[in-house]
């Protein structure tokens, strides 16, 4: 890839950004965000598609195959452990799981 302006400011501001987030207490709390925000995206989808009950499976469908292949990304391709993108995605991922677990709870009982 060229050398360019654009790519170099890109590539010095995230390697600003990740050294921000190597501080442990900023890193909890990116994903405690990551956590919630997969849980409010994984309620406001199982409760809109279940009104209009069309878009169920559809809806379901992309969540499913979302949360195949960032497993398969993340387990898989053995990606390190301490990579920032990797873990705010699969921690965002886990969180659109558990709203859905609990929605299927609340239908359930």
């Amino acid at each position: 890839m060229q050398r360019t302006r654009l790519n170099t400011i890109v590539e010095v501001r995230g390697q600003q950004l990740s050294q921000f987030f190597r501080n442990p207490w900023r890193r909890i709390s990116l994903s405690l965000l990551a956590f919630l925000f997969g849980f409010f995206v994984g309620t406001a989808v199982a409760t809109t598609a279940g009104q209009n009950a069309q878009w169920d499976v559809v809806c379901a469908a992309f969540i499913l195959l979302f949360c195949e292949f960032v497993n398969r990304w993340f387990y898989r391709r053995g990606v390190k452990m301490g990579e920032l993108r990797a873990d705010i995605l699969n921690i965002f991922k886990m969180g659109v799981s558990y709203s859905l677990f609990l929605e299927a709870f609340k239908l359930g009982s």
